[in-house]
Order: C-alpha cells, then structure tokens, then sequence
C-alpha cells in the first residue's frame, strides 16, 4: 500500500509541476501518429540568450567610451596597474584588455567624437 501512495504523490507532484509550467505558456506539437498535444513552452532560455547580449553589447560599448575618452597609452596604463592588483583587479584588467574587436569600433567612434 506504501509504494502505491508513494507512486500517486510521484506523479501528482510531476503533474503539478507541469500543469505550472503549462500556466506560463505552451506550444502545440504535432505528432508523428498525428495526435496534437501541448506541451510547456520554455521561454526562459530565450530570455536569458537575450539579456545575455544586451549586456555583452553594453560592456562592449562602455570599453570602446573609455578607451576612445582616455586613449590606447593611458589606457594600457589604467590596466597594467590593475594587473598588479589583487584577484578581482586582475580579472577586471583581462576583461578590460584591448581585443581586436574594441580597437576597431574605438577607431571608428574617435572621428565621430573629435
């Protein structure tokens, strides 16, 4: 009798947590019989890959503002004294560093701010 309950409050809780996941959304699938059934429509990954960007485009456009304010030489200067900081400076001072991609949008904002 034990493991009948313990199987019932199994799938209750699975279906549970569907029927949650259900509430934010679903698709519709077609199967392969061609029966139609719904299934949670998972739209978190989407949001994230989303806010991912967004935010690895903001970081990108705050290193090309400093490196076009301060220019290259006081720039390196800026990050070779992180580098010699403590654990949280050197991390900032790699991702800080002048890749190819930053040196070239700097160079095509530097006329448009001059």
């Amino acid at each position: 009798m034990s493991d009948a309950l313990t199987n019932f409050r199994k799938r209750d809780a699975a279906l549970r947590k569907k029927h949650l996941r259900m509430a934010r959304g679903y698709r519709n699938k077609l199967k392969s019989d061609g029966l139609i059934v719904q299934e949670p429509d998972d739209k978190l990954g989407e949001i994230g890959l989303r806010l991912l960007s967004f935010a690895l485009v903001v970081f990108m456009g705050f290193k090309v503002m400093v490196l076009t304010g301060l220019g290259a030489e006081a720039y390196s200067l800026h990050l070779a004294h992180l580098a010699e900081g403590s654990v949280y400076e050197r991390a900032g001072a790699w991702l800080m560093q002048i890749d190819p991609v930053t040196r070239a949008l700097a160079a095509l904002v530097t006329p448009l701010l001059s």
